[in-house]
């Protein structure tokens, strides 16, 4: 019984998140964080900070990786199963709603003006989350500078339009995480060493 309600309130709660989130997976982070941080308390802040670094370097989209990461760690195989489909529910019945009328869709000024309006909220929205992030980060040396160092890099690529592909800014922070780790413990053996 316990079980089926845990399994009730994730699909609801996802469902809920899924059918408001405009902008994508990237949006969807701070709403995800207010939810299973702040008003659940189901995973701490360091927690899911690793849960955002594993769904963005996963395949596929960054919501659904997350919905179903947060959904095994408190209900097993069936809660990311059920979280899977809850957050995908909302954005493929609409998608599929809007494409059947999607050139008399666009025509409406309306509707037009309201997308408009929206862009400006998954602006602020991406921004908080990143700012979020940011902050639950632990804040040593080398995780500023590689936060500062990719923020300069994307904010002068986009300034210049350079095209470059977030999956290589992942491969280039995972290979110098694991490069500054082996280094770390080299340094740690060998003054363990000389004592």
């Amino acid at each position: 019984m316990k079980n089926k309600r845990l399994l009730l309130t994730l699909f609801v709660t996802l469902f809920k998140i899924g059918l408001f989130t405009f902008g994508g997976g990237y949006a969807m982070i701070a709403l995800l964080e207010d939810e299973f941080i702040e008003k659940k308390k189901w995973i701490d802040r360091e927690e899911f900070l690793d849960m955002a670094a594993i769904a963005e370097s996963t395949p596929g989209p960054i919501a659904i990786n997350a919905a179903t990461y947060i959904g095994y760690k408190t209900a097993g195989i069936a809660g990311a199963l059920v979280s899977t489909v809850a957050v995908c529910i909302p954005s493929f019945s609409i998608i599929y709603i809007i494409s059947l009328f999607f050139d008399a869709f666009l025509e409406f000024r309306l509707v037009a003006n309201a997308f408009r309006g929206i862009q400006v909220c998954v602006l602020y929205l991406i921004l908080s989350a990143g700012l979020r992030l940011f902050k639950g980060m632990r804040k040593n040396v080398f995780n500023v500078i590689s936060a500062v160092t990719v923020g300069t890099v994307m904010i002068c690529f986009s300034l210049f339009a350079v095209r470059f592909s977030t999956v290589f800014y992942i491969i280039i922070c995972g290979v110098i995480g694991v490069a500054v780790s082996l280094l770390s413990e080299i340094v740690a053996k060998s003054k363990e060493g000389e004592k």
